[in-house]
């Protein structure tokens, strides 16, 4: 392990910025589920579902604008698509307090679809500022930074709401997404680099890139996800049940920290390590982790391997996304991956809560992660698949060409999700 490639990383020209605007830029953003839910449960007087659905439809119409927002910024440019959601921000949040709800259902919709894309943003800038042989370092870091981003956001907005008020709250989360928006605006990252592949004489078709390969790493985020939501509920189930709600927080924050670590190693290694062997590992990991039963103290111990493969597995499918997207379309492509993340974490919480009200919260460790794990397996049955079809000649491949690490058939075999049909079997080492 090597921290070189990390100074590295953040000695070449705005890296360093753009990761700290994007630390900040992102709390106000991981804040929003727990401030929108208290809002409608305490001030509205709604039931949990009812807040549910209010979150239900910020996921739908986030998920639904992150292409929009994406292709807009390939077409028109980062600043006109940050001028749009900024404004919309700013309007959904200065009046969502005075709200009524089914007002609030349907303007929670439509503010999802315009919000402002800090995660999706920040991705492509990386792809423009960084080299290929230096992103997964780049992505790393860029984890390790949700991951602060996520222990942060969520603890300010509870607290907010409970020594000021939820409109103190939403107000709040309102000015500093603003904030955000405008200093994206003013610093304005580039999304397109000199180091890019040459702009095709016409432009790039959807179907050029939009492949099997793509849609399979984007549905490994979306499994990544799904993990991530289910094992967030189970923990919260397993304490309810033994009576130690209070000790949720530090078990949160303690998974927190195991990928914040796992994320810093993965960036350090000397090699990558295969998007579908980190997802599998994610998966069985995650399997057995309420088998604890009572013994929960063991938690703490027994969430450290999945817990550590959280950042590298969410780090690795961005950095697939951006080798193999031509850059004029890496927006959009980029966006379609944040969909893929939102919609993984809708379907990952109802999926464990009605295993966990099924039977117990072991199962809602168990069945995330069991889908997850039959998504590995398919990814891996698509690649086995994909390796035999004839090559394609060099001037039919519509996407960059990066070199296949010589690391062993599952590597070789895991790797081909991201990479062209004419890479040799000689090609140097670069991923």
């Amino acid at each position: 392990m090597h921290l070189d490639p990390y100074r590295r990383v953040l000695a070449l020209p705005g890296v360093r910025s753009l990761m700290v605007l994007a630390l900040l830029a992102r709390i106000p953003i991981t804040a929003i589920g727990v401030t929108m839910t208290l809002h409608v449960a305490q001030d509205l007087h709604r039931g949990w579902g009812a807040a549910g659905l209010v979150g239900a439809a910020l996921t739908v119409g986030t998920a639904l604008g992150g292409p929009l927002n994406g292709r807009f910024v390939d077409r028109r440019g980062l600043r006109p698509m940050l001028l749009v959601t900024t404004v919309a921000e700013a309007l959904f949040w200065v009046i969502s307090p005075f709200m009524s709800y089914p007002v609030l259902l349907v303007g929670a919709l439509v503010a999802g679809v315009f919000s402002l894309p800090v995660f999706s943003v920040v991705r492509q800038s990386i792809a423009a500022l960084v080299p290929a042989d230096q992103r997964r370092q780049a992505y790393a870091l860029d984890s390790m930074s949700v991951e602060l981003s996520f222990m942060a956001g969520p603890p300010l907005a509870v607290l907010l709401m409970s020594t000021l008020s939820g409109r103190v709250a939403m107000w709040s989360i309102g000015a500093t997404l603003v904030l955000a928006g405008l200093a994206l605006y003013v610093t304005n990252p580039p999304v397109h680099a000199a180091h890019d592949e040459p702009a095709p004489a016409g432009p790039v078709r959807r179907r050029d890139w939009l492949t099997p390969r793509f849609i399979a790493v984007c549905a490994a985020a979306a499994a990544t996800t799904v993990v991530l939501a289910g094992t967030d509920l189970a923990i919260i189930a397993m304490m309810r049940e033994a009576g130690r709600v209070e000790l949720v927080g530090a078990l949160l924050a303690a998974w927190g920290v195991y990928s914040l670590v796992g994320g810093f190693v993965y960036g350090a290694l000397t090699r990558a390590v295969p998007l579908v062997a980190l997802l599998g590992g994610l998966s069985l990991f995650t399997l057995p982790v309420g088998l604890v039963g009572d013994a929960w103290p063991l938690l703490f111990a027994v969430l450290i391997p999945a817990g550590a493969l959280c950042a590298p597995t969410l780090s690795a499918s961005v950095d697939m996304v951006s080798r193999m997207v031509p850059a004029p379309a890496r927006g959009e492509a980029m966006g379609w991956h944040g969909s893929s993340l939102t919609v993984g974490l809708a379907i990952g919480s109802p999926l464990a809560g009605w295993a966990i009200d099924r039977g117990s919260p072991a199962w809602g460790f168990a069945s995330v992660a069991a889908a997850s794990l039959v998504a590995t397996l398919a990814l891996l049955v698509f690649q086995s698949f994909g390796r035999r079809t004839p090559p394609e000649t060099p001037a039919e491949t519509p996407v960059e060409q990066v070199p296949l690490p010589e690391t062993g058939a599952l590597q070789a075999t895991a790797a081909a999700l991201a990479q062209p049909a004419t890479v040799s079997a000689g090609a140097p080492e670069a991923r």
